[in-house]
């Protein structure tokens, strides 16, 4: 492996750097949001782009998600690619109407003559020590919404790609990363490698016992959930989810099949969340081969707890290996 290619890199910097390559290959790109250009994000993640593609191309908007994204549906009519920038999920509810009816709908509404490139960029879930409004999961909203593709990275590497894939496509992408992962993580990038497909899972721990399946930032929860079962001698498959509309379901329903156990975590509320229609799907395909039913850990169904208690209302390591030792009991 080639090192002039090769650095670790946080989400974070993952982002950056994909944005970066994709306004540099074309100029049809650009960046809009509340504070992306000279504070360069909340978050950082567009720091230092405005000083080096000009305020042309990375837009300080007015606080108005609303006219956030009812501006990029005109740029994109016009033969733009914007990207534009939810500085907190919870923020997203005024643009609601304009994403569900106009960004979701153009497309099919014009009988395909008319592409909506918009990718609309939602840092979600809690963990940061924030309030209701800061660390929202809206994803299964979106993903709800038919003509909407809903993709959610959990690490570096997939940062770096998947924001070029979804800029690249013709379709409108909201385009889901976990606040807590930004500067939590090193990974190693090779931007000389090919990168998978953007609407794919991806199995990230092989495993013989039972199936977990994530997405976002409880990918890394997971993560820490099969290697703590390695210690009480039980094999768990991790299963990234990466694209949550449409949904990957072949790598699922072939570990399924094998483990014949399947948890699903997320922290979005359990009620009405991806894991209903996740465990549904499994149930329906792999029926046959399920041990025990698919259970789900995520979220107690509330609003979002003062920081000083959400440790308690996010699934942890904890809840999903409970999850786990229930399934066993069947």
């Amino acid at each position: 492996m080639s090192t002039a290619t090769t650095q670790k890199i946080t989400l974070a910097k993952g982002l950056n750097m994909g944005l970066r390559k994709a306004m540099e290959d074309d100029d049809k790109v650009l960046l809009m949001g509340e504070d992306v250009g000279k504070l360069g994000g909340v978050f950082r993640i567009t720091d230092g782009l405005q000083k080096d593609f000009g305020e042309d191309r990375v837009i300080d908007s007015p606080l108005a998600e609303s006219g956030i994204v009812g501006t990029a549906v005109g740029m994109a009519l016009r033969g733009y690619r914007p990207v534009v920038e939810i500085q907190f999920d919870g923020f997203v509810y005024p643009a609601y109407d304009q994403i569900v009816c106009q960004v979701a709908k153009y497309t099919y509404r014009s009988q395909g003559k008319v592409k909506m490139p918009i990718v609309i960029r939602i840092p979600f879930g809690g963990g940061i020590g924030a309030v209701e409004h800061h660390s929202e999961s809206p994803e299964a909203q979106f993903a709800h919404t038919p003509g909407l593709k809903v993709v959610a990275c959990s690490n570096p590497v997939d940062g770096y790609w998947m924001i070029q894939q979804a800029i690249a496509h013709d379709d409108p992408v909201i385009f889901l990363e976990p606040k807590r992962q930004y500067h939590a993580d090193k990974a190693e990038l090779d931007e000389s490698a090919t990168p998978e497909p953007l609407f794919t899972s991806r199995v990230v721990r092989p495993g013989t016992d039972a199936t977990v399946l994530a997405y976002g930032p409880t990918v890394k929860t997971a993560l820490k959930c099969a290697e703590a079962a390695e210690s009480e001698g039980r094999s768990l498959e991790v299963i990234d989810l990466r694209t949550l509309s449409p949904l990957d379901m072949a790598p699922v329903y072939e570990s399924v099949r094998r483990t014949g156990r399947c948890v699903v975590t997320h922290e979005a509320h359990v009620n009405l969340g991806m894991g209903a229609e996740l465990a549904a799907r499994v149930t329906e395909e792999c029926f046959y081969s399920l041990e025990a039913p698919v259970l789900r850990v995520g979220a107690f169904d509330t609003p979002y707890p003062p920081s000083r208690i959400e440790e308690e209302y996010l699934p942890d390591l904890d809840r999903v290996l409970d999850a786990v030792d229930r399934s066993f009991s069947y």
